[in-house]
């Protein structure tokens, strides 16, 4: 039986995706260090792992094909195939012997998990109620706080296990992926994007939406460049943080694996809790530039005191509880709520699919320096160049983030594009 359009049980089914995602990030970074002994791997080895996998490159790819498809085939279709792919990948980190597979099955998994992005988030804001959209969201991202939270604890309690607890982590994965995939045959296709295309069938004769337009309409234009000041320079440093902190922990801060594991494992439940309390409960009704602006300050808080203070049990302490709550309504979930809201049916996946490919393309270039930038710099230096990334996203979204609590997709897409008549020939020229 189908789950109804609008449904909360249709939103949280899409919503897993995030819980895949951001759990197949943290399952690597969890047993990074076992796989680095039982493979004997160096500084270049570990950062071709981080930029190829969920965490770069490989979701970058996905991301722009997945925005792409979703856009033209529709926010259901990807989610026939995507995490049947994602299962390969997972199956062979599972089984990985040697540098090569388990290489290849971070790059199957990251494309498998890109691709899923753009049609969670849209399919999410699309079948949201007017007055309920920043919840809806809100349930994205307590999904992708979640995943991180139970693998890192998994990999507190199967760490005696030494490699096979972090195998037995990727198989936790590929039985949430199987029953995920499962559910979400049963959802309906996208109502707001099957109106579209309708229209945009009677209206442009079935042309598809060009990436000029995608650039050159002013609305779009203006929507991407709030969307990279905030998403892309926050996850610059969230994508380090996610696949790197253990072994920031571990080698800089001197903690064991499960102590870095456990003490990650409490910063992602603090976001959970966060992102229900603050972003569900209060995203539609508190104004949303003050939530985006005290998140902002609590982040760069976080760094400053991680930073400048050392790593003491009371400094990693402060970081994270900081970091922990401010994720909760931080970058990301404002992304995914605005990404959804500030681009016309028409361009939204495809506009979501070419901003997610850019933060992780960033965030895999990123990666490949991480290791070798805090062993030659030294980690004050690197989280520096943190703090300033920070700052960017804060200043961009507290000058350019919208108000667009209690209207309708159609509202907002009438307000920033105009009527139907001026949408065409703004696409013309």
């Amino acid at each position: 039986m189908a789950a109804k359009q609008g449904s909360l049980k249709a939103t949280i089914t899409v919503a897993m995706s995030n819980y895949l995602e951001a759990g197949s990030i943290v399952a690597g970074a969890g047993g990074l260090t076992l796989w680095m002994e039982y493979l004997n791997l160096n500084d270049a080895k570990l950062g071709l792992l981080g930029a190829l996998s969920a965490n770069g490159f490989g979701s970058a790819i996905g991301a722009f094909l997945g925005g792409i498809l979703v856009d033209k085939f529709g926010r259901k279709f990807i989610y026939k195939y995507d995490l049947l792919v994602y299962m390969l990948g997972i199956l062979l980190i599972m089984f990985s012997f040697n540098f090569p597979m388990l290489l290849v099955g971070y790059v199957v998994t990251g494309i498998a998990v890109g691709a899923a992005i753009p049609a969670a988030w849209t399919y999410i804001a699309e079948e949201a109620p007017k007055g309920e959209r920043a919840a809806r969201v809100g349930w994205g991202q307590f999904a992708w706080s979640i995943g991180p939270a139970i693998t890192l604890f998994l990999s507190v309690l199967l760490a005696p296990l030494g490699l096979l607890g972090s195998r037995i982590i990727f198989a936790q994965l590929f039985v949430v992926a199987l029953i995920t995939w499962i559910m979400q045959q049963q959802i309906n296709e996208s109502t707001i994007w099957t109106e579209e295309k309708e229209k945009s069938r009677r209206e442009v004769g079935k042309q598809d939406v060009s990436w000029k337009q995608l650039f050159t309409v002013k609305a779009n234009l203006k929507a991407i460049v709030l969307l990279i000041g905030i998403y892309v320079f926050w996850n610059l440093v969230a994508g380090v943080m996610g696949y790197f902190m253990p072994y920031i922990y571990e080698t800089v801060g001197g903690l064991s694996a499960s102590q870095a594991n456990l003490l990650q494992g409490f910063l992602w439940t603090l976001t959970v809790a966060a992102t229900y309390f603050v972003f569900i409960k209060l995203g539609d009704r508190v104004n949303r530039k003050l939530l985006y602006g005290v998140g902002a300050g609590m982040g760069i808080a976080a760094w400053l005191v991680l930073t400048f203070g050392g790593m003491g049990m009371f400094e990693l302490f402060t970081f994270v509880v900081l970091w922990g709550i401010a994720a909760g309504f931080g970058a990301q979930a404002f992304y995914g709520l605005w990404a959804g809201e500030l681009f016309h049916t028409r361009y939204r996946a495809k506009a979501q699919g070419f901003i997610f490919a850019l933060a992780r393309i960033a965030v895999g270039l990123i990666s490949l320096v991480v290791p070798l930038m805090i062993t030659s710099l030294g980690f004050q230096a690197a989280g520096m160049i943190m703090i300033g990334f920070l700052v960017i996203a804060a200043v961009v979204g507290l000058i350019m983030a919208p108000e667009t609590r209690g209207k309708s997709l159609e509202e907002i897409q009438e307000d920033r594009y105009g009527s139907v008549e001026e949408r065409q020939r703004e696409a013309r020229n």
